[in-house]
């Protein structure tokens, strides 16, 4: 069995031209059509730790809020 000599691919510095040319938003489309993602505070994130349980609390939220509204359809 032959022994392949090893060579260091990494190097200690790259300069910006060796990256290439980089596009701007090239995945952006892709990327907000899959995620919906939002940063919660800790304490919420203690009070709801799963994805479900968030989900849930917001979604009896919204019943509760349209239920108390007043409807805008009043007569005059």
């Amino acid at each position: 069995m032959k022994k392949v000599k090893c060579k260091e691919e990494t190097r200690i510095e790259y300069k910006k031209e060796d990256l290439g040319l980089g596009v701007r938003g090239k995945y952006y489309k892709e990327y907000s059509e899959g995620h919906n993602l939002v940063l919660l505070n800790p304490e919420v994130a203690r009070a709801f730790p799963t994805e479900n349980a968030v989900n849930e609390a917001l979604l009896s939220l919204i019943k509760l809020a349209k239920s108390l509204s007043c409807p805008t359809d009043r007569p005059s």
